[in-house]
């Protein structure tokens, strides 16, 4: 883990979310919200945080998100749609090594995309930037999955 204390954050973020998610969300926006807003004000090294909804097989559409402007579409190529594609999770270490790599914010430099399954097909994406290089790892694959697993009963 690129962090040693990010392992315990991730459990204290889960075990705050899950009752919020579960017994409090009406939909799937306002629990993709409220996912992003925890995140986003407890890992300090997340510059953006957000959900893409899959809109076709080569677009992916913006949801809820905290951080800067985002793009409100993306087509054709980057690391979200990638994610959307294969159904599986996808760490960048450095954007500008990614082939196709979409910049909506030239001061991102890392990025992690995991998927939101809804009867085994992507709905929709998380898509986390940090602006500094190598700020994800696999050792942030599960935790995450996790956390975007409770929004599959409201997706």
């Amino acid at each position: 883990m690129v962090e040693e204390r990010r392992a315990g954050a991730y459990e204290r973020i889960y075990a705050q979310l899950e009752p919020l998610i579960r017994e409090k969300s009406p939909s799937l926006v306002a629990g993709m919200a409220t996912i992003n807003a925890v995140l986003h004000a407890k890992l300090k090294h997340h510059f953006w945080t957000g959900f893409y909804f899959v809109a076709g097989e080569d677009e992916l559409q913006v949801g809820p998100y905290q951080g800067a402007v985002a793009c409100q579409v993306l087509k054709g190529r980057g690391v979200c749609l990638h994610a959307a594609r294969t159904a599986a999770p996808v760490v960048v270490p450095d954007v500008e090594a990614f082939p196709g790599h979409i910049a909506c914010d030239s001061r991102s430099k890392s990025e992690i995309v995991i998927p939101l399954k809804k009867d085994g097909r992507v709905v929709a994406v998380l898509d986390i930037d940090s602006d500094k290089p190598a700020q994800f790892d696999e050792d942030d694959v599960a935790p995450l999955s996790r956390i975007v697993g409770l929004l599959e009963p409201l997706a």
